[in-house]
């Protein structure tokens, strides 16, 4: 399993078109093969910066997802929102509750 974090720091004037965008795709996201878990979080101290976390049952499933033609063309939306260039990590957990 994958799990990835994605930090996003959006435009204040973008977060709601953000938002916006996340709840029309996020279904599409969830439903895609080898999307198991989504969830999107938001900073406690600076509401314009937001994470996506996600599990995927492999590397290869997350892949093409990122390469597919939705991937894409929602990205292209979602880049005009932000204010700075995006940072992603896929880990691994090594304790926690399931």
């Amino acid at each position: 399993m994958i799990i990835r974090v994605v930090k996003l720091s959006l435009q204040p004037e973008k977060v709601a078109d953000f938002l916006q965008l996340f709840e029309q795709k996020k279904h599409k996201i969830e439903a895609w093969d080898g999307c198991t878990h989504l969830e999107l979080w938001q900073d406690e101290k600076d509401p314009n910066i937001l994470f996506t976390y996600s599990h995927w049952a492999s590397e290869a499933q997350l892949n093409a997802y990122r390469y597919h033609p939705f991937f894409r063309e929602t990205w292209a939306v979602a880049k005009s929102f932000f204010s700075e260039a995006p940072q992603a990590w896929s880990v691994k957990k090594l304790y926690g509750a399931a």
